[in-house]
């Protein structure tokens, strides 16, 4: 367990000073040139351990094989390379807390940041242990490259092991995720498993099979631009009928910061444009179909509405499926959620069956086809300067995914 705190510690500070950050207005595949460094430093790593079968897609994923010592299923293990957009990525700088003595934690480049048990109680229950966080002005990357450092350390290990009862093994880094556009559509054949997990989760011992639908909506305003010296009776102002859009939808319920458990949301996530043009963009967000569909005609309904208040004016509305619950699917064949369950309970970790406030690339994965749960990592407030991560939740992990090829072929 020591030697794979050393590893996981060295290999996430060394991942997380990587900026890889994805970019939704991007329309290249990856979003960004910026990812390419992390993907191709996981073709070196990957190569170097002696992983089968390293591959770089076209579309920007990498995918390997550990050869199999037994017959059994083709499982996958799978983490994100790309960082979240909503918050700065650039100039990471890492460090690690060891021994964590259970008070509050400073950050030398935010003086006025804090990281207390007190707001964040699953710190409280780590002390003792090694505590990864960014300095202060920049998010750590935890999600997902807790995720790379937890399945390159177990990789590295079995294949230096090659007497560890395990069957074939495949291992994809993909890119976009954080923007929903991790999982090609091309993957699930290049992937070639029965099952996969991916390591994208949160609290020690938890397994979740059940997400959010997601939806994204992109709102056009188109308005008459004119000389503002002219303009009486002429001017149709496109901040004023997209900030009336915004000011119309729910603001006391149905948004992130008013939901919890599992109530569903519409967030306007950005408004970018002049008086001539907006767009206001938004994440819908919904455990169950019928939900989600009722928040895309609730935007569709307001847009309507303001639009027939301006006949001059344009407003137009384009909703475009991102992902759905997994557990439409897993919940017919529950045998890898049954399998990570026995697999947690042999290393000593009670389950946690966690319902997530988000998706996964397991989310698309499973609605292709391949029944893709998600597993802890460790990571706690994600997307953010507090960001954290324990190093002995990420070696649990590592132990985790090895019982899980053992338990496979058992």
């Amino acid at each position: 367990m020591r030697d794979f705190d050393q590893e996981l510690e060295q290999r996430l500070v060394r991942y997380a000073a990587i900026d890889s950050q994805s970019d939704m207005d991007s329309p290249a595949q990856p979003s960004t040139a910026i990812q390419h460094a992390m993907l191709d430093l996981m073709v070196a790593e990957l190569t170097e351990i002696g992983a089968a079968d390293v591959t770089k897609t076209p579309y920007g994923t990498v995918i390997a094989t550990i050869p199999g010592n037994r017959p059994g299923p083709t499982i996958g293990f799978l983490a994100h390379v790309d960082t979240a957009p909503q918050f700065n990525a650039t100039g990471v700088k890492p460090r690690v807390i060891r021994g964590y003595n259970g008070g509050a934690i400073s950050f030398p480049d935010a003086p006025d940041l804090t990281l207390s048990p007190d707001d964040f109680p699953y710190l409280a229950t780590k002390i003792g242990e090694d505590i990864v966080t960014a300095s202060g002005t920049t998010l750590l990357g935890a999600d997902d490259k807790a995720g790379i450092a937890i399945i390159m350390t177990a990789a590295r290990h079995l294949l230096e092991n090659p007497d560890l009862p395990r069957p074939d093994i495949r291992i994809a880094f993909t890119p976009d995720e954080e923007i929903g556009r991790g999982v090609d559509p091309k993957l699930p054949a290049d992937l070639g498993v029965d099952f996969a997990y991916t390591f994208d989760g949160g609290d020690a011992g938890e397994i979740v099979y059940e997400t959010f639908s997601a939806d994204f909506a992109v709102v056009t305003v188109t308005g008459v631009s004119i000389h503002p010296g002219e303009a009486t009776g002429k001017l149709v102002n496109a901040i004023h009928l997209a900030s009336r859009i915004v000011e119309t939808l729910p603001q006391a319920t149905m948004t992130p910061e008013t939901t919890a458990d599992r109530e569903g949301f519409i967030h306007a996530v950005d408004m970018k444009g002049s008086a001539d043009q907006m767009v206001v963009r938004f994440i819908l967000r919904d455990f169950e179909r019928d939900g989600l569909a009722a928040k895309g005609d609730l935007v569709r309904q307001v847009c309507a509405a303001i639009a027939a208040t301006e006949p001059r004016a344009k407003i137009d509305v384009q909703i475009t499926p991102q992902y759905r619950n997994m557990r439409y699917w897993l919940e017919d064949d529950m045998s890898p959620v049954d399998l990570a369950r026995t697999a947690l309970s042999e290393i000593g970790v009670t389950p946690i069956e966690a319902v997530i406030r988000g998706g996964t690339d397991g989310s698309r994965l499973t609605e292709m086809g391949v029944p893709c749960p998600n597993l802890f990592t460790g990571m706690q407030n994600v997307h953010g300067p507090l960001e954290f991560v324990s190093v002995q939740d990420m070696a649990l992990a590592t132990r985790l995914m090895m019982q899980i090829a053992a338990r496979a072929v058992a």
